[in-house]
């Protein structure tokens, strides 16, 4: 049995219609999809990095399911290099239905510094884009996005190690003393330990100390560390090399000349 061709473009044009219907009133119903950002939490894991969590509390008051959602965070820097990345999903969030999600993402020093030193002793920024998509009525994907800046302060902000200055020890032995000082400009506390190596200007290690720090955000450190270092291989110049151990991260050697 043949159908008529008029029918078929009937059954054509009302398909269509709903078709469109479907689409406006699926669309029109995002509207009553409402959002509620919590305050943002930074904590350590239990593997040393840091951990921001965002609760996100959703009430799909619309007419329809959705299907889908998801939250996807990317961290970078200035240049695009991509720090970390976190997604967080939900497959269906039914009609009249309050949902409460926490999206996590966390951040390793150790995969960032070894090619952005800067970080530790600058102040910079860092790019967020976020991005946010679902399917309403499960069937039509909807996504919007944003690309903000992070301010970021720097853990050891002008650091700095001061002029040497040398006392006697014994007969083959001066004591070294050398000042420390930094601004902990990063969010959080810094704790650990810092530790320098001394050597003259034909490459001899002369000596090695380690300290202990602590210092709170927004505040200054000022210390200073003792080597005891062979009077016969003193010479005017030379260099340090430092090593930033904390618990987040470990750096160096940073190469700073003196003399």
């Amino acid at each position: 049995m043949k159908i008529p061709i008029r029918m078929i473009g009937l059954a054509t044009t009302f398909f269509w219609i709903f078709l469109i219907v479907f689409t406006v009133s699926a669309l029109y119903s995002v509207k009553d999809v409402q959002f509620d950002f919590g305050e943002p939490q930074v904590s350590l894991s239990s593997d040393n990095k840091l951990l921001f969590s965002l609760p996100i509390k959703i009430a799909n008051n619309g007419y329809y399911n959705l299907g889908l959602f998801t939250m996807t965070t990317e961290i970078s820097d200035e240049e695009g290099f991509v720090i970390t990345q976190a997604s967080t999903s939900i497959p269906v969030i039914r009609e009249d239905e309050n949902v409460t999600i926490t999206h996590n993402v966390t951040m390793d020093f150790n995969d960032l510094l070894p090619n952005h030193e800067d970080y530790l002793f600058n102040d910079n920024e860092l790019m967020i884009h976020e991005t946010i998509g679902m399917r309403i009525a499960e069937v039509i994907p909807v996504q919007a996005s944003t690309n903000v800046s992070m301010p970021w302060g720097a853990p050891f902000h002008n650091f700095t190690l001061g002029e040497i200055e040398y006392t006697p020890h014994n007969m083959t032995y001066l004591k070294a003393i050398v000042p420390i000082s930094f601004e902990n400009h990063a969010f959080f506390n810094l704790v650990g330990d810092i530790q320098i190596r001394l050597y003259n200007n034909v490459d001899a290690l002369l000596g090695e100390s380690q300290t202990s720090i602590e210092a709170q955000p927004g505040s200054s450190y000022d210390g200073y560390m003792e080597l005891y270092v062979p009077t016969a291989d003193i010479t005017e110049s030379g260099r340090f090399e430092v090593y930033f151990l904390t618990q987040f991260f470990n750096s160096g050697p940073l190469v700073i000349p003196y003399g």
